[in-house]
């Protein structure tokens, strides 16, 4: 139980160091990089399905981009599906929404 509670104290800090993320300050390699491995680690790492369901864009087609924003800041209750919101900003909720809707489009 110490580990976890050093973590959340590491993850509340670095939330609170770093400045809010907009539109124009968005890092897209790192937000890839936190997907594939962050999403990854329950969603598979080719986001194929794990713990967590499939969330390619073939299979999220017909999401509305607002709805998955909201999942990924909230997290769904009941679910392993954690709230990102301490850790990311809305801005970068919003790229990977869009991001997991269309793929990699590069």
């Amino acid at each position: 139980m110490p580990k976890l509670v050093a973590l959340s104290l590491l993850a509340t800090s670095l939330a609170m160091a770093a400045p809010a993320a907009t539109a124009d300050s968005l890092d897209p390699d790192a937000l890839k990089r936190l997907v594939h491995q962050d999403c990854g680690s329950c969603h598979g790492l080719t986001l194929k399905g794990g713990l967590g369901p499939d969330i390619r864009p073939e299979t999220l087609e017909g999401y509305d981009p607002e709805i998955l924003q909201i999942i990924i800041l909230e997290g769904m209750p009941g679910t392993a599906m954690p709230p990102w919101n301490p850790l990311i900003s809305e801005a970068e909720a919003a790229w990977i929404a869009d991001y997991l809707l269309k793929g990699d489009t590069e």
